[in-house]
């Protein structure tokens, strides 16, 4: 069992009692407009209880993003790396159609649920001004925490949506008035949040009930990328973004007692092993119905809904479940067949060529199936090298060996070769960091896996990129090279080592993916790099056709722009929508 689980039930039952007391006035829908936080809400955060409590409901909303349908269809659907399988939800925003637009739930899901979270925070921080029988330490923490949850959504929100409202205060009464800031003034907040965190967080990660709270070497992980984005957007940029960003990630590599796990693999154990010394912050998750199962409320619908858990081990996988010998169980998952490697993911990425010493690959795709239904079988067969198959209970039945092999070496085998001549929409390699095996039953949707959101092997990785970016390729080759000597097959630690030469933005665009594929970064990755349209006309031949440079943005919610007084005039809708 995990470590912090009770921290994780606090964090729900916060949320509960605060979503009637905080924005029990107002649908979620009206957010912006109506008033989302009581005044019986801003008493109530005034007292000790009363902001404890508002500050665990702010740590729920990273459930609503890390781990979840909406933000993974953003972050990993459209990129270079993962186009389309056979699943046909949100196919589109893998295309770049017209149907992204200012109605798309899945951006408006975000919107909304983040606004929620920042007035809560906002309001728990005004009323923290005020709090008396509280120790003047614990609440310098908790306002800190609060600041980092703040920058943290702004600056997802200002990735995806450019300017927005940038709201520092609670809203406690009502009004229609909101305008776009400038993405300077967004990045100054987010930093000023974030910088400003850092003096009152623990230096040393939290324990036993309070495992999973914000910690300071995890606001200097978010500062790393904050400015490494920011010193690539033309409206923020200054000269020493880049240098900032290296010496914050340097100094969460040096700084703390944080270190690469030996295995690869080993980063994504599940249960006991999602508490480690590579892990810097994730988001919690348990296997408690009480925690993953709850309700929530659908902006696009106006109804409740039910709260799934962690998702990601729904949406990777191929369809092995009706193939010869098997059938759907809990080790293999439930595939959705939603997000299905690339050509470039599976060739260029994860060079065959290079699977000799990297390891990466091996332990980042499943490539074999053991039978589950035992008999003889003549459908569906895949390999056209059978007619019929057989299979005894624990049989292979399906294996994929990464690379292409002859008829005659298929015809060999008891079982079918999945080559990736034979690939398609429901037929793939299946990422198998984020399968959960512990799941009560087959049919069983909440995962209960933390979703990782820092680690340090990113950490690594960002350090090296800030470095490249300040023409330093020598400096960034350690941080580079140790990532990839953890990755290495034993003995092949120095064949996997770069020189400076090799140190390119090229490498840093394929090493990302290798260590951190499927990680909800690589949206955010080729938009910072400004190759977004380049590598999904190049890589992606779904998105292809229609990707736009105004693709780099997501739309704002209609909704938003429909109730904020002017209108479009005040609070216009991005480019291209």
């Amino acid at each position: 069992m995990k470590r912090y689980h009770s921290f994780s039930r606090k964090i729900t039952k916060s949320c509960l009692v605060l979503g009637a007391l905080l924005i029990g006035t107002s649908s979620c829908k009206d957010l912006l407009q109506e008033v989302p936080v009581s005044q019986v809400g801003s008493q109530y955060a005034s007292t000790p209880n009363g902001f404890e409590a508002v500050v665990k409901a702010a740590y729920a909303s990273l459930r609503e993003y890390y781990g979840r349908e909406d933000a993974m269809t953003l972050t990993v659907f459209g990129t270079d790396t993962y186009t389309m399988g056979a699943d046909g939800s949100f196919k589109f925003v893998n295309q770049y159609t017209s149907q992204i637009d200012g109605r798309l739930s899945i951006t408006n899901n975000i919107w909304n649920a983040f606004y929620i979270a920042i007035n809560t925070i906002n309001v728990a921080l005004d009323a923290s001004e005020s709090i008396t029988g509280l120790d003047p330490a614990l609440k310098k923490r908790r306002v800190a925490e609060l600041k980092f949850l703040r920058g943290h959504h702004y600056f997802i929100l200002v990735q995806m949506f450019g300017p927005v409202a940038l709201l520092t205060k609670g809203n406690l009464t009502p009004t229609k008035e909101f305008s776009r800031a400038p993405v300077k003034d967004i990045y100054a907040q987010i930093i000023a949040d974030l910088e400003g965190s850092l003096t009152d967080l623990p230096t040393a990660v939290p324990t036993g009930g309070d495992q999973g709270r914000v910690h300071k070497a995890a606001a200097e992980h978010l500062l790393a990328k904050v400015y490494l984005t920011k010193g690539t957007d033309k409206d923020a940029a200054a000269a020493d973004d880049f240098a900032k960003a290296a010496t914050y990630a340097q100094n969460v590599i040096k700084n703390y007692s944080f270190s690469l796990l030996p295995d690869f693999a080993s980063v994504f154990s599940q249960g006991a092993g999602e508490v480690n010394n590579e892990l810097i912050f994730a988001t919690q998750y348990t296997s408690e119905p009480i925690t993953n199962i709850g309700t929530g409320f659908n902006s696009t619908t106006t109804s409740t809904v039910t709260i799934n858990g962690n998702q990601t081990h729904l949406y990777f996988g191929m369809e092995y479940d009706t193939q010869a010998g098997m059938q759907r169980d809990v080790l293999n998952g439930r595939p959705f067949k939603r997000f299905r490697p690339t050509d470039y993911m599976l060739n260029v990425v994860f060079n065959p060529a290079d699977r000799a010493k990297d390891s990466r690959y091996k332990k980042t795709y499943k490539d074999t199936w053991l039978s589950n239904r035992p008999g003889t079988y003549t459908t569906p067969i895949f390999d056209d090298t059978k007619k019929t198959l057989t299979f005894a209970s624990g049989d292979t039945t399906i294996y994929i060996p990464g690379v292409e092999w002859t008829r005659e070496q298929r015809a060999a085998k008891k079982y079918q070769v999945l080559v990736p001549s034979l690939y398609r929409a429901n037929l793939f390699p299946v990422l198998q960091k984020f399968l959960d095996p512990l799941r009560p039953d087959r049919t069983y949707e909440p995962g209960s896996r933390d979703f990782i959101m820092f680690r340090l092997a990113e950490t690594h990785l960002l350090a090296a990129e800030a470095l490249i970016k300040q023409g330093k390729a020598a400096d960034a080759v350690p941080f580079i090279n140790a990532v990839r000597r953890r990755a290495a097959w034993p003995g092949k630690e120095k064949d996997m080592e770069i020189t400076a030469a090799q140190a390119t933005m090229e490498f840093i665009m394929e090493e990302r993916e290798r260590e951190l594929a499927g990680e909800m970064h690589r949206w955010f990755d080729l938009k910072r790099w400004g190759v977004l349209v380049d590598r999904v006309k190049k890589y992606n031949p779904d998105g292809a056709p229609n990707v736009k440079e105004f693709h780099n943005l997501r739309p704002i919610p209609q909704d938003q722009i429909d109730r904020s007084a002017g209108g479009p005039s005040k609070f216009p809708q991005n480019p291209g929508y």
